[in-house]
C-alpha cells in the first residue's frame, strides 16, 4: 500500500511567486484528482522552462511514480535529496519513493530516522505504517498508525490504511489458526467502515475454514447492500448451500445471480466469478452436459482466460477424466507458474491417479506460494497419513443356530516404505466349537505380503503364509496365499484378476477336515457419471476334497445422496456345487438369491463416524421352497486422535451362504487401529522434494 497524494498541498507552503504558483496550478489539479499522465507531462513541459524549479520537480516526481515509472521516481527524488539535503517534505516524498519502488526494507529504516527528526509528522507516522504493513510487521503497523491518528483524528487515508493494516493482520492471524483474534480485528473493522465488502468477505472465508457455516451465511447475507454487491452476496450463499450439501438450492441461487450478473456484463471480473460458480453448482448437481456447454460458451468470449481452463479441469476431476484435467492444470501452470488453481488443482489430480509423489510436489509448491494456505496443507496431511505405518487389532465373536461358536482375534500391520511399495503383516487367532457335541478347534494365521503400484491404473497385490490348525481329531499346517493384479482399463472401470487359497475354517468341524479352497476370482466394477454403479464377481473355486464351485454376484446399485453416501440397489447370488455334501458343509447344487439393499455411509474422517447397511431378499436352494432373507450390518466409531481410532460393529444374516455351515448367524466386535509412528518411513524424501521445490 502506497500513500495517497496528500502532500501535494503542502507544496504551497514552500517559496514561489504567487503568478508562478497560478501557472502550476492546473498541474496540481491533475495530481489532486489522480490523473497522473496528464499531471506527468504538464510538469514535464514547466520543467523545460524552469529546469531547477523545486516544487516542478516535486510535482514532476510524484506524477512519475504515481503513473507506475517508479523506479525513475526513486531517481528524481535522490537528485532533488541531494541538492536539498535538509527539505523535510523532500524526504518525505523520497521514502514514498521507496515504497512505490516495493524498497520497503529501505522505506523502514528511511521513515525510522525521519520519525527521529519529527515524531509528530502525520505523512512521515503514516508512512511508516504503511511500510511496516508491506513488510507484514502487522502488529507493530497497527501500533504506528494508531499513533498516526491520533495526530490527525478521523483522517481518511489513515482510516483506510489500518483498514488494510487490520486486514493483513488478520489474514495472518487466521494462517496460524488464530480464527477469534482475526474476527476479532475484522470487528473493528466494521466499526470504521460499516458493512465493508472487503473486510465482510474475509469474515465470510474465516467462517468457511472453521465450517461456522452459520455465520458465513449470515455474513454473506449481510454483503447485499448495493446491486453488485447483491450477487458477490448470492456466489458466496451458494458456495455455502454446497458446503451444507444442498446442491440444487446452491443451483437456483447461482441462477439468480446469473440473471443479476447480466447487466454488469463490463466488470470482468465479477461476471466470470458468477459464471463461474453456476458451472461448478452444475458439476455439484451432476448436471455434466450443461456445464460443458456453458463452459464451452463462455469460453468463447474470454478464450485465454484462465478460469475457463480451471473450469474445464474441476469438470474432469467431477468426471473421472484426469487426463483432461492434468492437461487443463499445464496448460494454466504454463501461463502463471504460481498460479492457485493451477498448482493445487494438479496435485489433487495427480492424486486421483496414484502420483502421490507428483501430489506431494505440487501440493509444496501451493505452500510456496500462498504459504500456511489450508487447502494445501490439509492434502499434504492426508498424503502423509495414507503413507504411514498402522496397526490395526480386531475381535470377533460370531453365534449361529447351529450351535457353532467362535472367536477371533486379529492383528495386522501395514508398512509403506515409499508412495508405491507397502508391505502387509496379519496374525490371527481363532478359535470355535459346537456346544452340543463339544467339538473344538483353533487356528493360528500368519501372512506377510505387499501391495506395488506397477503404473498408474495397475497395482499388484500379493501375500503368503501359513495356517497352523489343531483340532480334536487332526493336527495340521497347510500353506495359504493370495495374489491380485488390480487394473484400471478404462475410466470409471476396475478390473482385477486374482487367485486365493484358504482353508474353510467356519466351525471346527471344517476345521478338522484340513479342506483347502483354491479360489480364481474375477472382479468387476463399473462407474458412471449418472449416480448408477455396477459390480460383479465370479470365483471358480477347486477343493482338496474333489468338489468344486462357481460362484457369481452381481450388484447394481444407485447413489441417492453424496453427503452422507446413501446407496440402494438390487444384488443377485448363483452358486452351484458339483457335489452336495450338505451333512459337511453347504453345497447346493444350485443356489439363487435376489435382493433390495440400502447403504448409508458417513464422512470417515469426521471425529464420530458410522455406516449401516441392510438387505431384504428370497432364496432359492435346489428345489426347496423359497424362503426369506434378511441381513444387516453396522458400524459406529470414534476418531479420538489423527493416531488412534476405534469402531465396534454387528452383523446379522439368515442367509443359506452367508456361512459355510448354511446357518442363520450373529456377529459383533470391535477394531482398534494405532498408526504408531507419526510420520511416513520415507519422510526424509519427503522434505527433501519439498526442499528442492521450495529454492
Amino acid at each position: 500500500m502506497t500513500l495517497k497524494p496528500f502532500f501535494v498541498s503542502l507544496l504551497f507552503l514552500l517559496s514561489f511567486s504567487s503568478v508562478f504558483a497560478q501557472e502550476m496550478q492546473e498541474g496540481f489539479t491533475y495530481l489532486e484528482t489522480g490523473k497522473y499522465i496528464e499531471a506527468k507531462d504538464f510538469f514535464e513541459n514547466i520543467l523545460k522552462s524552469y529546469p531547477e524549479n523545486q516544487t516542478a520537480r516535486l510535482c514532476y516526481g510524484r506524477a512519475v511514480g504515481l503513473s507506475g515509472d517508479s523506479e525513475k521516481a526513486v531517481a528524481i527524488f535522490t537528485a532533488l535529496k541531494a541538492d536539498y539535503p535538509d527539505n523535510f517534505e523532500v524526504k518525505l516524498n523520497y521514502a514514498e519513493s521507496l515504497l512505490w519502488n516495493s524498497q520497503f526494507s529501505n522505506a523502514e529504516s528511511y521513515y525510522e530516522n525521519l520519525i527521529k527528526e519529527n515524531d509528530t509528522s502525520f505523512p512521515a507516522v503514516l508512512g511508516y505504517a504503511n511500510t511496516l504493513s508491506n513488510l507484514k510487521k502487522y502488529s507493530k503497523a497497527l501500533e504506528v498508525v494508531n499513533k498516526a491518528l491520533t495526530l490527525q483524528s478521523g483522517n481518511a487515508n489513515a482510516l483506510t490504511s489500518r483498514k488494510y493494516v487490520r486486514l493483513g493482520y488478520a489474514n495472518a492471524l487466521s494462517q496460524d489458526k488464530k480464527y477469534d483474534k482475526a474476527l476479532t480485528l475484522l470487528d473493528q473493522n466494521l466499526v470504521d467502515f460499516p458493512n465493508d465488502k472487503d473486510t465482510q468477505l474475509n469474515k465470510a472465508n474465516i467462517y468457511l475454514v472453521q465450517e461456522d457455516l452459520v455465520n458465513a451465511k449470515k455474513t454473506y447475507e449481510a454483503l447485499a447492500t448495493t446491486p453488485k454487491d447483491s450477487i458477490v452476496s448470492l456466489n458466496g450463499l451458494a458456495l455455502v448451500a454446497h458446503k451444507l450439501s444442498k446442491e440444487k438450492k446452491a443451483l437456483d441461487i447461482t441462477l439468480i445471480a446469473k440473471s443479476k450478473v447480466e447487466q454488469f456484463k463490463s466488470d470482468k471480473d465479477l461476471y466470470l466469478a458468477t459464471q463461474e460458480r453456476h458451472i461448478q453448482a452444475l458439476l455439484w448437481n451432476k448436471k455434466f452436459t450443461s456445464a460443458k456447454e456453458a463452459t464451452d460458451q463462455l469460453a468463447l468470449d474470454y478464450p485465454d482466460n484462465p478460469r475457463i481452463l480451471s473450469l474445464k479441469a474441476t469438470r474432469g476431476m467431477y468426471t473421472s477424466n484426469f487426463k483432461t484435467s492434468l492437461d487443463s492444470y499445464k496448460s494454466i501452470l504454463n501461463k502463471n507458474l504460481g498460479a492457485f488453481d493451477g498448482n493445487l488443482g494438479i496435485a489433487n489430480a495427480y492424486r486421483a491417479v496414484g502420483d502421490d509423489m507428483k501430489s506431494y510436489e505440487y501440493a509444496f509448491k501451493t505452500l510456496n506460494y500462498y504459504p500456511k494456505q489450508p487447502d494445501a496443507e490439509k492434502l499434504i496431511k492426508t498424503l502423509k497419513k495414507s503413507h504411514t505405518p498402522f496397526i490395526e487389532e480386531k475381535t470377533t465373536f460370531t453365534f449361529d443356530n447351529g450351535d457353532n461358536e467362535a472367536v477371533s482375534l486379529g492383528v495386522n500391520a501395514e508398512i509403506p516404505f515409499s508412495t508405491r511399495f507397502k508391505t502387509t503383516f496379519l496374525y490371527n487367532y481363532r478359535t470355535t466349537k459346537n456346544t452340543v457335541i463339544n467339538n473344538e478347534a483353533t487356528s493360528h494365521n500368519f501372512k506377510a505380503g505387499f501391495l506395488y503400484n506397477i503404473r498408474r491404473g495397475i497395482s499388484l497385490k500379493s501375500d503368503v503364509g501359513i495356517t497352523s490348525a489343531s483340532g480334536s481329531t487332526s493336527d495340521y499346517t497347510q500353506w495359504i496365499a493370495e495374489v491380485m493384479l488390480q487394473t484400471k482399463p478404462f475410466r470409471l472401470q476396475n478390473l482385477d484378476f486374482g487367485y486365493k487359497r484358504e482353508l474353510q475354517n467356519f466351525n471346527a468341524d471344517l476345521l478338522n477336515r484340513e479342506i483347502v479352497m483354491n479360489n480364481y476370482i474375477v472382479n468387476y466394477n463399473l462407474g458412471t457419471n449418472f449416480n448408477l454403479g455396477w459390480y460383479t464377481q465370479y470365483i471358480y473355486t477347486s477343493q482338496t476334497d474333489n468338489n468344486t464351485r462357481n460362484l457369481l454376484f452381481t450388484s447394481l446399485y444407485y447413489s441417492i445422496l453424496n453427503k452422507p453416501v446413501l446407496k440402494a440397489g438390487l444384488n443377485y447370488q448363483y452358486i452351484t456345487f458339483k457335489n452336495q455334501v450338505p451333512a459337511i458343509y453347504f453345497s447346493p447344487g444350485e443356489f439363487n438369491l435376489g435382493e433390495v439393499f440400502i447403504e448409508i455411509v458417513s464422512d470417515a474422517q469426521k471425529k464420530w463416524f458410522y455406516n449401516a447397511s441392510a438387505a431384504f431378499g428370497q432364496q432359492f436352494v435346489e428345489e426347496d421352497p423359497s424362503s426369506s432373507t434378511f441381513r444387516a450390518e453396522a458400524k459406529f466409531g470414534h476418531r479420538f486422535s489423527d493416531r488412534f481410532i476405534a469402531n465396534i460393529y454387528g452383523k446379522y444374516s439368515n442367509i443359506a451362504s452367508a456361512t459355510a455351515a448354511g446357518f442363520e448367524f450373529v456377529e459383533f466386535g470391535f477394531k482398534l487401529k494405532w498408526y504408531f509412528l507419526k510420520k511416513p518411513i520415507f519422510n526424509n524424501r519427503i522434505m527433501a522434494l519439498k526442499e528442492k521445490v521450495t529454492q
